[in-house]
């Protein structure tokens, strides 16, 4: 249920379930842990198989749940965010078509997320009297704010890619969403990895400023090896 393929320094990791738009189950968010936890790539690209990104959890999953179980789900789901966030690499949600409710989390998770003009996004739970428990209520309002996380993750509704640009959900609209990893795998490998440990540090300012400036000497001690 989920492929892998490389290419020099890109890992492209497909979720493959293109019959169910790529919707989660157990056994998909184990396969993408384990796919992660194997890759060595210095940039890992994320995409959905078919029309869809992915459509988040799988509502037949989701039918069979008690509350014990329910937990057991969420954590599940948010230990693979947390390994997609902590990916020693810069991971790229390559978004095409659909991303609805864990889909949209698990690119939440991810370094960059790029959207193909087809891309659409929705925090869909909501309607089906749910959340997103896998890291959403946390990583939204951090990318896009407080207020345009409430009215995607209260109202459910869509937005298409030109709206996720504007309100900084993606970064890039492509048609080669593919082609932002050949740009990262480009950069030096070790200032990549460097910096994006950096830039998620979440210690108090000066603690940030203290690691920024010892990882900085470590660069440059590197390049005089």
């Amino acid at each position: 249920m989920v492929g892998t393929t490389a290419d020099g320094a890109v890992r492209t990791i497909t979720l493959d379930r293109p019959e169910k738009r790529n919707a989660l189950t157990r056994e998909t968010l184990r396969d993408l842990e384990s796919t992660l936890a194997d890759a060595t790539a210095p940039v890992v690209v994320l995409r959905g198989a078919g029309e869809a990104f992915c459509a988040g959890a799988d509502l037949d999953v989701i039918a069979g749940l008690d509350a014990d179980a329910a937990g057991e789900f969420a954590a599940l789901g948010q230990h693979v965010a947390r390994t997609i966030e902590g990916y020693d690499g810069a991971v790229v949600a390559a978004v095409d078509g659909a991303a609805r409710g864990g889909g949209v989390e698990l690119a939440l998770a991810c370094d960059l997320r790029v959207a193909t003009p087809a891309a659409t996004f929705a925090e869909t739970g909501v309607r089906l009297g749910l959340f997103g428990a896998w890291g959403g209520t946390v990583r939204l309002p951090r990318i896009v704010g407080e207020s345009a996380a409430m009215d995607l993750a209260l109202t459910g509704r869509t937005v298409d890619a030109t709206e996720a640009l504007r309100l900084g959900l993606v970064s890039r609209v492509t048609d080669e969403p593919r082609q932002v990893a050949s740009e990262l795998a480009a950069v030096d490998h070790g200032a990549l990895r460097t910096v994006k440990g950096l830039l998620r540090d979440g210690g108090d300012r000066e603690q940030r400023e203290a690691r920024e400036r010892a990882a900085f000497a470590e660069l440059i001690a590197a390049r005089e090896d």
